[in-house]
């Protein structure tokens, strides 16, 4: 009555003159002063303040009703019917009867007259402990044990503050340090009640009075307008909180501390009891790693959408403290003393806040043997399972938020899918702000790393890494090798649509900075900051890399540039971009407009674009046909790098070419390309490549480094015409060809030019010159032997029996210097050879083959009337011997070589060999008998 004389007055709670007639009406004042006092609490300006000696008088009271709820007149009036509803079997005494109501405080049959007075007393609790007789009570020698109460710095009211109280003892709890189970339980109840009834807590009331009332009003119960103001504080994109608001819900969330124990959270524990039940029914409850359970079964199946809103907008704040993840906190408290100067659980310190920790604690976990000051295994284990659950949401990385906010509006305001924002910043990296830019490269770079963090990828991907890559991913210590084991496992037939999307967009990510792939930055670091320094993309390394490799390789230098363990994984990433066209930016960005032209249903993976541009080169424009052509000409040295080629006779390499060399592959290949064994769809693709190489000498480098010395010497005509990257369309080949039935070549050109010859005998397609000038006369005159599309040679005989209806001359050019190439050797003449293969056998098995040498003997064999070839031998020699008296009389010899040729190949080269060395002989003798007859000269001057 003392101490509140003034304030009873002024506050008008009514008259305390002396010998009033209502003597009950004390509880009443007591009531209004109460209610007057936590109020004051929540306003911003205090119209008529309480006097510090008449708040603590107040509080004494509640404290000495604490004891037994009867104590508290008013409560005990207005909650009289409730008393007897829900707590009826309860004995008065030690604060029960307050507890039952408390937690009956929400049920729909409480009066709202006793809820507000249980409010108005959980209010008082809240700034003074000791108001609650049981909690006071149970953690008395707890507060005395920790130390809580000798704060000398600290005002009294502060250490009386509920809120004070639950910090200190949680820290000692999350410190290892005994608390007793009973004031264990009592501080559950009460964090418990603070997460239930957002007015508790004044400052939320203070701070956050704006959004409670415009956006989560009428959602008073059970913890609703708390979790309403959490998802505003989450930032959503339609709303926001301000910052005050946003730490006053910071600090409620540090001290209920719902992250060790998901019970705390009325609102969650309902929401999310079927997933916990089903999901998480293995794990013990009040578990911390409940929480960490939900998190994992975010997005799936198993989650409720309810569960799933209530789980993000906790997780948000408990994000950004990483006090408040028990387990994590339990494991690292040491690592972020030791590296990153952090206090106690409860302190904060300026130069290292709380949300930035995390970052210091990830920045150590992913450090090298070398780099020193790792963090422990226990905590790297407690790291990486945060970064999976940060993962799933942007919100739940508050760096990234927080830095990142400006650009997420700008190029992914359409991006709200899950996952779907930080794709969209990786994949607009270089447009983002250079602090943005930072933290989503840094945490790319972890990705490459560890996969694993990126959980919704791994979730999509789950089937094929069991089926596929389950020792890699049983590895504890991932280093890039999971997501190389994706990579190459991309086009299986179990993989599906959203792996393969996944796996294709991280490393279309890893095209930015070579940075992000992982094992490629160790093993190349060195040999990229020697050989390529101030390059950042990742294909501008390889190219760089490759290059400096590929010099290396054709100098023969001693001592390639390029380390061992560097070229290795060089390897792997050339083979990895040769999959598909957009992971080449210099090859995807000028053909883009044919990839629309061209291949519009084309799908990009397994090469498949690619190979499309390449069928449709003729049409490309010219960017693109340059590049293309730069492609096939890498492709053409080094065939592990035809991710086609190397696909489609995958089965065909083991078989046939287990020993040859990388860079040999198509040789082997090529060689094997008629055995009975060899697969149809491989056959195809070498025949491919076969008619590419004829194109141009310089997709033939067996053959460009055979005839080096011949193509400047023959054909040099042909290279000043030529550009550097556009086919020659076979002219060089065309005119090597030439030179061969001139005897004229090189052993090692002549050698080469002759297996060109026998394979295009064969097929013409691989003749481009033939192809080129003759593709009318086909269809119309051998139309059915090129629909067949048999390599046996049929349509080239089709062309040279039908040599006399050539219509176009350039046609019958190229038909007449294949029967002149047919001429000078017989294995250049597929049918001719396969007709008299057993002649050959039987009469001119002693020849050396070559330089016309056999089918020189198989004439000599048509003129000898002894010999009896066989039928089909003897017709086809002799309508050879036909065609080349037709092309003689058409195409007479051009030079001294030509008639040498021709005389060397007749059938009559005897006779004329004979004729010719008897009018040498006659001419000879008359000049040797009849003396010099154009000038007579005498006896005397020929004697003087």
């Amino acid at each position: 009555m003392d101490k509140c004389k003034e304030d009873i007055n002024s506050l008008r709670c009514g008259s305390i003159n002396v010998g009033q007639k209502d003597v009950h009406s004390q509880g009443e004042v007591i009531a209004c002063l109460e209610r007057a006092l936590v109020r004051q609490a929540e306003q911003q300006e205090r119209v008529h303040p309480i006097k510090d000696e008449c708040q603590k008088a107040i509080l004494r009271v509640a404290e000495l009703s604490s004891d037994d709820f009867h104590l508290d007149r008013h409560l005990f009036f207005a909650c009289r019917d409730d008393r007897e509803r829900f707590c009826q079997n309860v004995q008065a005494g030690e604060g029960k009867v307050y507890k039952c109501l408390f937690n009956h405080k929400f049920e729909e049959a409480m009066s709202e007259k006793c809820r507000d007075a249980l409010t108005t007393r959980q209010k008082l609790i809240s700034q003074d402990y000791r108001v609650s007789y049981s909690l006071a009570k149970a953690c008395k020698l707890d507060l005395r044990k920790q130390r809580c109460s000798l704060d000398s710095s600290l005002p009294r009211a502060r250490e009386a503050r509920l809120s004070y109280l639950l910090l200190c003892l949680e820290a000692a709890v999350h410190r290892g340090r005994p608390v007793s189970g009973e004031c264990q339980g009592e501080m559950l109840d009460f964090r418990r009640m603070l997460m239930e009834d957002f007015s508790l807590s004044p400052e939320i009331v203070l701070h956050c009075r704006t959004e409670i009332e415009a956006q989560c009003s009428g959602l008073h119960r059970k913890g609703r307008t708390l979790h309403c103001l959490m998802r505003l504080g989450r930032g959503d994109r339609s709303s926001a909180v301000d910052s005050v608001c946003q730490s006053a819900l910071q600090t409620l969330i540090q001290s209920a501390d719902p992250g060790a124990d998901y019970r705390i959270d009325r609102a969650l524990n309902e929401a999310c009891e079927s997933v916990i039940q089903t999901a998480c029914k293995h794990i013990r409850s009040g578990d911390p790693m409940i929480l960490s359970c939900l998190m994992e079964h975010l997005y799936t199946e198993k989650m409720v959408g309810d569960c799933e809103h209530r789980l993000l907008e906790l997780q948000y704040f408990i994000s950004r403290d990483w006090k408040l993840d028990p387990i994590l906190y339990r494991k690292c408290q040491g690592d972020a003393a030791r590296l990153c100067h952090t206090l106690g659980w409860n302190e904060t310190s300026e130069l290292m806040p709380p949300g930035a920790v995390f970052s210091c604690l990830y920045r150590h976990a992913y450090r090298t043997e070398e780099q020193g000051r790792r963090l422990s295994r226990d905590c790297k284990v407690e790291v990486q399972r945060i970064l999976h659950q940060r993962a799933l949401d942007v919100k739940l990385d508050p760096e990234l938020q927080k830095r990142c906010m400006t650009d997420l509006g700008k190029w992914c305001s359409d991006k709200t899918d899950t996952g779907q924002e930080l794709e969209c910043l990786q994949e607009h990296l270089e447009d983002l702000v250079s602090s943005c830019r930072e933290v989503v490269g840094n945490l790319t770079e972890l990705e490459s790393e560890d996969i694993q963090i990126d959980a919704l990828l791994i979730r999509a991907c789950e089937p094929i890494i069991q089926a596929h890559c389950h020792d890699v991913a049983d590895n504890q210590v991932d280093t890039g090798d999971l997501m190389e084991c994706l990579v190459q496992n991309k086009h299986q037939k179990d993989m599906n649509e959203k792996c393969a999307v996944g796996v294709t967009h991280f490393q279309l990510i890893q095209m930015k900075d070579f940075r992000f792939s992982y094992k490629f930055k160790m093993a190349c670091k060195e040999d990229v900051l020697r050989l390529c320094p101030n390059i950042k993309k990742k294909v501008d390394v390889v190219i760089c890399l490759s290059t400096t490799v590929r010099n290396d390789t054709l100098q023969e230098v001693r001592d390639q540039r390029v380390s061992l363990k560097c070229r290795k994984q060089l390897r792997v990433e050339e083979l990895e971009m040769s999959e598909d066209i957009r992971l080449e930016p210099e090859l995807y960005e000028p053909c883009k407009s044919d990839i629309s032209r061209l291949c519009p249903n084309v799908v990009f993976g397994n090469a498949q674009m690619i190979e499309c541009l390449k069928e449709q080169k003729k049409q490309l424009s010219q960017r693109c046909h340059q590049r293309i052509f730069k492609l096939q000409e890498v492709e053409m040295s080094d065939p592990e790098l035809d991710y086609q080629l190397m696909r489609v006779c995958k089965q065909m390499i083991k078989r046939f070419c287990t020993e040859a060399d990388a860079r040999n592959v198509l040789q082997c290949l090529k060689q094997n390309k008629n055995s009975e064994l060899m697969d149809p769809k491989c056959k195809q693709m070498i025949t491919k490549r076969q008619i590419t190489q004829n194109t141009d000498y310089r997709l033939n480098p067996v053959l460009r480094k055979a005839c080096r010395a011949d193509i400047p010497k023959f054909c040099q005509s042909i290279l000043n015409k030529a550009s550097e990257d556009s086919e020659l369309e076979g002219q060089i080949i065309a005119c090597l060809k030439l030179k061969y039935a001139d005897q004229r070549l090189s052993p090692d050109c002549e050698d080469q030019i002759r297996v060109i010859l026998q394979e295009s005998a064969l097929d013409y397609r691989l003749d481009p010159q033939l192809q080129m000038h003759c593709s009318d006369e086909i269809s119309r005159l051998c139309a059915e032997e090129a629909a067949a599309q048999e390599q046996t040679g049929q349509v080239e005989e089709c062309l040279k029996a039908n040599l006399l209806k050539i219509k176009q001359e350039v046609c019958k050019k190229e038909v007449l210097n294949m029967l002149k190439e047919s001429k000078a050797d017989i294995f250049v003449d597929p049918v001719l050879h396969t007709a008299c293969a057993l002649d050959l056998k039987h009469h001119c098995a002693a020849i050396t083959p070559g330089r016309g040498r056999q089918m020189s003997c198989l004439m000599e064999a048509l003129q000898d009337k002894r010999i009896r070839l066989q039928p089909e031998c003897k017709k086809r020699l002799q309508d050879r011997i036909d065609m080349w008296s037709y092309a003689a009389k058409v195409a007479p010899a051009e030079g001294f070589s030509d008639l040498a040729v021709q005389v060397m190949t007749s059938p009559s080269k005897n006779y004329i060999l004979l004729m010719m060395a008897l009018s040498v002989c006659i001419l000879f003798l008359v000049g040797l008998l009849c003396g010099r007859i154009t000038k007579r000269v005498t006896r005397e001057l020929k004697d003087r």
